[in-house]
Parts: structure tokens; C-alpha cells; sequence
């Protein structure tokens, strides 16, 4: 009898299991491992809701893969019918012509799209964003600064004949990591970050990178008349004057970087839980921040160094990858990375039309098309937050 009221008074334990994370709630059942278990987290403006952690096998993550690329392959396939010259059937050589930018487009909005799935769970905010935090400005300042001629030389005389693309990926994850030092150095009281702290020292940081860049460009006139695009880069585009290897470079650093936060996929969940919950799972929460954190800003720098600062689409995408499969980042990582994908090359199709079929020779940059979009977006998440928040402090 004693020891039955020692085990009924005993407190239960979260468990972690193969493939999930097992957090027992009060009133609900502990389950096996196979079972559906039900856990409760809170978190800022109540991004994180009870949820019901489900197990998620390999077999279903190779099917969830597979049907996010069919996503993507029949948004890119419908791009190819949209171009500066109006939309229809393309004839071959316009299929040659636009599938340059549908790919790079693709992977641009792809690395985006994941790197906000990470930023918005390892920040527990539903606003984070890679252009918000000022990681995108960081990075394509930097890699700006790589086009003069002295900072290519160095990459290609130390790494060689496709050193210097590799070196201009450098320079963007040394800009992109210096920014979030910064933003992470001033948004931060006693050890914890301020959401709204955060994106306004993010919004400050992309106003000086901002700055920063058109006196370089103002300073540097002729350098910059002959690299191209720098109105381009500045407002974020997609580059049709890349060689082979500025090309192939992002696309193995991103496709690397994005295996490994498939990998911390899981882990995820367990970050965006609050931090008591996180560390008695038994996850090295700051550890595992600090990773996905550092592979989130390369996989950005990858993307922004060959685009320039792209916004809202890693901010939109996760967003709506949640209203289909839910908060469990093993299934919204891919499928975000998909609708990134193929709302970048969207994008940028309707970008070449709009202006394009207008005025001729005339190009709107991405960039300019998702801010437009991105934008209020953004306000209408920004003032859901704070509805919220009232609504919680007037209980």
C-alpha cells in the first residue's frame, strides 16, 4: 500500500523515444512509444500550443520529401510558361532561357524558407525571419564587399580555381554571423531576448547595412558600373551573371546545410519548448540553439551571397507550411523548403512579367515583388501577436 502511494506520488518524467518526443501532461495517458502522447509548452504570444507528438518514421519522411518535390517541380514547371514576353507555351529556347532562374530562384527561396523554420524555433517567434534579424543584409553586404578586386585575388590565389566563389561564401558567413552577434548582443536583457527588442535591432541593422552599401557603391561608382546589378543586389534578385562555379558552390553549401537541420529537425521541437521543459527532456538546449543557429546564418549567407537580401520568405513559408502539416518541424522543414522554392520562382516569374511585357527591356528585382507581398504580411502576424498578448494579460 505504501508503495503504491510512493509510486502514484511519484512525479512523472519525460521521456524521450525513437523518432519523438514523449512529454507527459496531466490527465492524459503516458502511452508506449508508439502511441500518441499529448504535451503542453508555453511560449511567447502562443506561438506553441498544446500539441500531440506523433511518430514519425523514415518511410514517412521519404514520402513527405518526395511529395514536397512534386510541389515544387509543378510550381518551377508552371514558371517556365511565364517570362518577360508574356505567358504561354514556351518554345525551347525560352525553356533554355528561363531555367536558369527557376533554379536559381528555387534555391534561393528554399534556403530561405528553412533557415525561418529554424530561426522561428529556436527564438520562439513567430516573426523571426533571416531578413527581419538583418543575417540577409550582413550577408550580402559582406559578399558585396568580395567583389572588389583585391578580396577575390586572395580567394583565388589561396583555394585555387573555384576559390573564389568559395571565398565569397566565406565573406557572406562572416558578414551574416557578424550580424546576428549584434542583433543578438542588443536584443538580449539578463540572458534572455526580447522579441520585439530583437526585430528592432534587426530592422537597425538592415538600415546601416543598407547605408553602408550605397556609400561603398557611391564611393566605388566605376567598379560597380562594371560588376552589374548593384541596384539589383541591393534590393535582392536573382543573378542571370554568375559563372559555374558561383553557381554550384551555394547550391552544395545549402544542400549540405539543409541535411544537417533535417537531422536537428526533431530536436527542433524540443527548442521551442520553454527552457525548463527542453532540459529535463535532456536536450543541451543552448548547444543545440547555437548549432542550428550557426547552420541556419551559413545556409542564409549561401543564398543572399548570389541574390542579395531576399525579404519575407522565410518568414511567409513556414507560416504556411504550419497550416497544412501542423508545428512538428520534421514535416514543415521540407515542405516549407519546397513552397520557398517554388514561391521564389514564382515570384520571380510574375517579377519578369509584370515589367517585362510593359516596358521592354525593363526587369522588376525579386526583391521588390516580396516586400510588396512580404510586407503586410508581416504586419498582420506583427498585430495578431499583440491581440493575442493583450487578450492573455486580460484573463
Amino acid at each position: 500500500m505504501g508503495g503504491h502511494a510512493r509510486s502514484a506520488g511519484r512525479a512523472r518524467r519525460p521521456r524521450i523515444c525513437a523518432h519523438r518526443v514523449v512529454h507527459p501532461a496531466a490527465g492524459v495517458s503516458r502511452g508506449g512509444c508508439g502511441r500518441e502522447v499529448r504535451g503542453s509548452a508555453a511560449s511567447n504570444g502562443g506561438f506553441h500550443k498544446e500539441r500531440a507528438v506523433k511518430q514519425f518514421s523514415a518511410g514517412q519522411l521519404v514520402r513527405l520529401v518526395g511529395i514536397s518535390a512534386v510541389v515544387w517541380a509543378v510550381l518551377a514547371g508552371a514558371c517556365l510558361c511565364v517570362g518577360s514576353t508574356g505567358v504561354g507555351w514556351p518554345t525551347w529556347t525560352q525553356v533554355q532561357d528561363r531555367l536558369e532562374p527557376v533554379l536559381l530562384a528555387s534555391l534561393i527561396g528554399a534556403a530561405l524558407a528553412a533557415a525561418g523554420v529554424v530561426y522561428q524555433a529556436i527564438l520562439r517567434n513567430p516573426l523571426a525571419d533571416p531578413y527581419l534579424l538583418g543575417v540577409s543584409s550582413g550577408a550580402s553586404l559582406a559578399a558585396y564587399l568580395w567583389r572588389f578586386p583585391a578580396a577575390a585575388a586572395v580567394g583565388a590565389t589561396a583555394l585555387g580555381a573555384a576559390g573564389g566563389a568559395v571565398s565569397q561564401q566565406v565573406f557572406a558567413f562572416v558578414g551574416a554571423m557578424l550580424a546576428v552577434a549584434v542583433v543578438f548582443a542588443l536584443a538580449s536583457r539578463r540572458g534572455k531576448l526580447e522579441p520585439l527588442t530583437l526585430l528592432l535591432v534587426g530592422v537597425i541593422v538592415n538600415a546601416v547595412n543598407g547605408s553602408i552599401f550605397m556609400l561603398v557603391n557611391s564611393i566605388s561608382r566605376d567598379m560597380a558600373a562594371q560588376a552589374g546589378g548593384a541596384f539589383t543586389f541591393l534590393v535582392g534578385g536573382i543573378q542571370t551573371n554568375l559563372t559555374t562555379a558561383q553557381k554550384v558552390v551555394p547550391a552544395i553549401a545549402i544542400a549540405a546545410g539543409w541535411v544537417v537541420l533535417l537531422y536537428l529537425a526533431g530536436q527542433l521541437n524540443v527548442a521551442a519548448l520553454a527552457e525548463s521543459e527542453a532540459q529535463s527532456l535532456g536536450v543541451r538546449i543552448h548547444r543545440l540553439r547555437w548549432v542550428a543557429m550557426v547552420v541556419a546564418s551559413a545556409v542564409t549567407a549561401s543564398a543572399v551571397a548570389i541574390s542579395g537580401p531576399i525579404g519575407f520568405v522565410g518568414l511567409v513559408c513556414p507560416h504556411l507550411g504550419r497550416l497544412m502539416v501542423g508545428t512538428d518541424r520534421r514535416r514543415l522543414l521540407p515542405l516549407a523548403t519546397a513552397l520557398g522554392a517554388g514561391l521564389l520562382a514564382a515570384a520571380d516569374a510574375a517579377s519578369r512579367w509584370l515589367l517585362g511585357a510593359t516596358f521592354a527591356q525593363t526587369l522588376l528585382p525579386v526583391g521588390v515583388l516580396t516586400g510588396m507581398l512580404g510586407g503586410p504580411f508581416f504586419l498582420l502576424l506583427l498585430y495578431q501577436q499583440r491581440t493575442r498578448a493583450a487578450a492573455e494579460v486580460g484573463r
